[in-house]
């Protein structure tokens, strides 16, 4: 068979609305953010045209809401004659947020697209060799599909060419999606299908490389926080031996980012304050010239905690960090900022209490300063490491008085951060 190459796109949720962030930013944060779902789709459009693929594939979710805007519509399907002009075929199937029975204008879609209707069906790639390859593939009637919808394809009269389904669905009951259209990688490898180009789950992966290749693209633009990082597509070659070569490429053109700072080693606000430039000067780099939404987040036990939780110090914080970067090119915008921070535990201080947390420091003091004690502890411990894998990990740490000390200062550290966290919750 000659070579295959397509780009497997999902979840393109054009014209999502990024509504929390677009209100509180300045003009040209919100009007990047407005229009990053169309950059992204328009990036699609350019690598399919740069690498002259067969076919675009787009598995479902193609618009934000079932009550589609027009302008969503009108920039996807001048996206897809764009690639018809250029001999690009181009295959699509709705899901969850865009399915059949949602409004939609009355546009013509060019003819090298296929979109799939509500029972299963089948394309040739190349309408000339219909027994080269062949995308089979279904779309949603209704928002909510809880049925396995793979058997359908079972049914199907698979070529004997290399033969693609494309399906929005949950496969092996993903717990951070809605269980539409579910199913079990058994299942996908049972309809003998050669490829599955999925959508539906926003985080690229590949859940079976070969026989057949089950892959999730992931969104080509993230949207909120909990979609961090690259986001993109698959450009998929498929060789003269039927093997898969899969290619992420990513088409954001904003990233987002959790960045988090643990105030314990910070003793001078100036030092805090280099530390979060540090992390934001790193996002934008590692976002290779695009523009960065981060939130950040300070944890640990620091002597800064009383500082952090004075007055408005963290929005203030917050705004110079949006007053320097904001506008530069690309630029960054800090969307949010969470403390998790509390005071350090003053041990000489917490030794002289005359109660359980008192107890805990003496005790702690008492066993390293005894060799007799630490003799006993290392017995008490031994059987931890009698296995060979742990004693591997432990057996030079408990073997000496130094590595034992060490083990109860950590057991300390960790004790009394949860003891003196949960006083001064209460």
């Amino acid at each position: 068979m000659s070579e295959l190459c397509f780009v497997h796109a999902a979840d393109l949720h054009l014209d999502s609305p990024f509504r929390g962030i677009r209100s509180a930013a300045p003009s040209h944060v919100a009007d990047t953010l407005s229009s990053a779902t169309f950059a992204a789709y328009r990036n699609i459009i350019e690598l399919c045209l740069q690498e002259k693929v067969d076919a675009l594939l787009v598995a479902g979710d193609i618009y934000d809401g079932a009550d589609r805007s027009l302008q969503a519509q009108l920039r996807f399907v001048e996206g897809l004659a764009h690639l018809d002009e250029a001999g690009i075929r181009s295959f699509i199937c709705h899901g969850n947020h865009d399915p059949l029975d949602g409004w939609e204008a009355r546009l013509d879609l060019p003819a090298g697209c296929v979109r799939f209707g509500s029972e299963v069906e089948g394309f040739p790639v190349f309408p000339d060799e219909p027994g080269r390859a062949m995308v089979y593939g279904v779309s949603y009637p209704t928002r909510e599909v809880r049925e396995n919808l793979t058997p359908l394809f079972s049914e199907t009269n698979s070529g004997p060419g290399f033969n693609i389904g494309l399906l929005h669905a949950n496969v092996g009951a993903n717990p951070d999606h809605d269980s539409y259209a579910p199913c079990s990688i058994s299942d996908l490898i049972d309809t003998g299908l050669d490829y599955w180009a999925l959508g539906h789950v926003h985080t690229r992966q590949t859940l079976r490389e070969v026989g057949p290749a089950i892959v999730y693209p992931g969104n080509p633009q993230g949207r909120h926080p909990n979609e961090p990082g690259a986001r993109g597509v698959y450009l998929v070659r498929v060789d003269n031996s039927s093997a898969v070569h899969l290619d992420f490429r990513p088409m954001d053109v904003v990233r987002w980012e959790t960045l988090s700072l643990d105030i314990g080693n910070l003793e001078k606000e100036q030092t805090l304050l280099d530390a979060v430039d540090g992390l934001v000067e790193e996002a934008l780099a590692d976002a290779q010239g695009r523009s960065v939404v981060v939130r950040l987040e300070l944890v640990g036990r620091g002597q800064l905690n009383g500082w952090l939780r004075t007055g408005d110090t963290v929005g203030d914080i917050r705004e110079q960090l949006n007053e320097r970067y904001a506008n530069r090119s690309p630029w960054l915008w800090c969307e949010g900022f969470r403390v998790d921070t509390a005071s350090p535990v003053d041990r000489s201080l917490v030794a002289q209490r005359e109660d359980f947390v008192g107890d805990l420091v003496r005790l702690r003091e008492e066993i390293g300063g005894s060799d007799v004690a630490l003799a006993e502890l290392r017995k008490v411990l031994e059987p931890l490491y009698t296995g060979r894998e742990v004693r591997e990990l432990l057996d030079g740490i408990i073997s000496s008085d130094e590595g034992l000390r060490g083990i109860l200062a950590a057991a300390e550290a960790e004790c009394l951060a949860a003891l003196v966290r949960d006083e001064e919750s209460s």
